[in-house]
């Protein structure tokens, strides 16, 4: 590890053994924390204000607040969340080890925000979304990131919404998404049902620009491409597979936008092509148990 040539306390960044590798991290400090033996490490302390940011930004959305600088507690006021993506799309951090430490979102709309899955709950945070303007809806993609959907709609004033598959993870949902049909649920949102990885996935695009996939489809390092997670597929790879084959030509796309692994900003025809070779390589994938180890981020 390189050795830093500041020598005031708060520069003796680490990273401690709870990390649960959920890679969010790696995400917002590139460079900074890599993978190392399942969990992140820290490659090296920051050389400057901008490499300072990226790791305040890791620590701050870190499930397990594994990532600490040398003064011990982070301060609140260096909190960078929401982060703007672009104009229209924020990314909130603060995962929650209770959704597997899944990365959320805020997404304008016309009539206000909508919430992509959801971070850990607190009566700050959503005190913050909140003096924002209105979030409408609050949309689950899945079962394993439903953990706090209920209170965030209900402290917010908005509808929160599931699939029928997924149901069980959220019996009180205010709107139930069903069947395999993509469903305008807004103007200009959509719904694509996506099951794979679990039997009530979802997909919701905006404006066929942003793409917000949960845990069906995301960004690779390891392969330079869009990919499934096949060693995580709680339900069914065939379904998944299929749910591909129906998206072919009809899913578009800009921003990749998933729970785990990288974001990915492509035009929609080169989306669209990578799509196509996905499906090519996720019909020729069989069953095979859960393996965490193996998930190539």
């Amino acid at each position: 590890m390189a050795v830093t040539t500041r020598t005031d306390a708060s520069e003796n960044w680490s990273i401690d053994d709870r990390c649960t590798n959920c890679d969010v991290a790696r995400q917002l400090a590139p460079g900074l924390v890599r993978e190392h033996a399942g969990r992140s490490e820290l490659v090296r302390q920051p050389r400057d204000d901008a490499e300072r940011r990226r790791l305040l930004a890791a620590a701050h959305a870190c499930p397990t607040r594994s990532i600490r600088p040398g003064t011990g507690r982070l301060d609140p006021a260096t909190d960078p969340f929401p982060l703007a993506l672009t104009d229209e799309v924020l990314v909130l951090g603060h995962n929650s080890r209770l959704t597997a430490g899944a990365n959320s979102y805020l997404c304008r709309r016309p009539t206000g925000w909508v919430m992509i899955d959801t971070p850990r709950y607190s009566d700050a945070l959503a005190t913050r979304y909140a003096a924002m303007g209105p979030v409408t809806d609050v949309l689950l993609t899945h079962r394993d990131h439903a953990r706090h959907g209920r209170e965030y709609a209900d402290r917010l004033g908005a509808r929160l919404w599931i699939h029928e598959g997924d149901l069980a993870a959220a019996p009180d949902a205010d709107r139930v998404l069903r069947g395999t049909e993509p469903v305008e649920i807004a103007p200009g949102l959509v719904a694509h049902p996506f099951p794979g990885h679990t039997v009530g996935s979802v997909l919701y695009v905006a404006d066929e620009r942003y793409c917000f996939s949960g845990d069906s489809l995301y960004w690779s390092r390891t392969t330079g491409d869009v990919e499934v997670q096949e060693a995580v597929t709680w339900y069914s790879i065939e379904e998944q597979a299929a749910s591909l084959e129906r998206s072919l030509g009809v899913l578009r796309f800009e921003w990749l936008l998933p729970g785990h692994g990288d974001r990915r900003r492509m035009p929609a025809e080169e989306a669209d092509r990578r799509l196509r070779a996905l499906a090519g390589r996720c019909a020729a994938l069989r069953p095979a148990p859960v393996d965490f180890t193996a998930v190539r981020w």
